[in-house]
């Protein structure tokens, strides 16, 4: 038991230790930020999506900035789509599942807006979807992956694929990523107050 617990720490401390020293992460979160921080400016919104455990951190990620993370600031517009059991239920089942998040896409986003996809995967067709729609739109879009990165990966405008193949890892890391991107965006919002 005890060997089980060590080997699962020291996959995990060595898996974040290769994220930090890539340059391709830090780029990655550079411009995220970046690209966040100027939609939120333009009285823009950021709109989050994820399945099962990713839907749970989209709608985190959205509190985070709704609310506030680290300092006190005005709420900014943040939107998960998977909170809606109304919506999620009429669309799921007049259109299918692969449309539940294309069809709030549709609705709510504008151009200059960013769709941000969090899929341990990046192969649910419902993300898919959402990210063809939000292209359509003039909707910049960001995914948040693992394993091969999926469809998602040759979609999306930044996409970073946590390079584990392990659900549980990847998740972590996503939530790690979903955390920095909040303290930083949050630093830039305020620091232009």
């Amino acid at each position: 038991m005890n060997n089980s617990v060590l080997e699962s720490i020291n996959k995990k401390i060595c898996l974040e230790n290769e994220l930090f020293r890539s340059q391709e992460f830090i780029s990655f979160i550079d411009d995220v930020v970046s690209v966040i921080s100027k939609s939120f400016s333009k009285k823009n919104k950021l709109l989050i999506c994820g399945n099962g455990g990713s839907a749970a951190d989209s709608q985190h990620f959205a509190a985070e900035l709704v609310g506030r993370f680290m300092r006190e600031r005005k709420a900014l517009p943040a939107i998960a789509l998977t909170t809606d059991t109304s919506v999620l239920t009429a669309i799921g089942n007049d259109y299918g599942f692969d449309r539940v998040f294309e069809r709030q896409v549709e609705a709510l986003c504008v151009e200059g807006d960013v769709l941000l996809v969090i899929s341990t995967s990046g192969n649910s067709k419902n993300q898919v979807n959402a990210i063809l729609k939000a292209k359509e739109l003039g909707v910049t879009t960001v995914a948040l992956l693992g394993k091969t990165g999926g469809e998602c990966l040759k979609l999306a405008d930044y996409s970073y694929v946590v390079p584990s193949s392990e659900s549980a890892r990847i998740q972590e890391v996503h939530l790690f990523i979903e955390h920095l991107i909040c303290e930083l965006v949050e630093e830039d919002y305020v620091s232009k107050k």
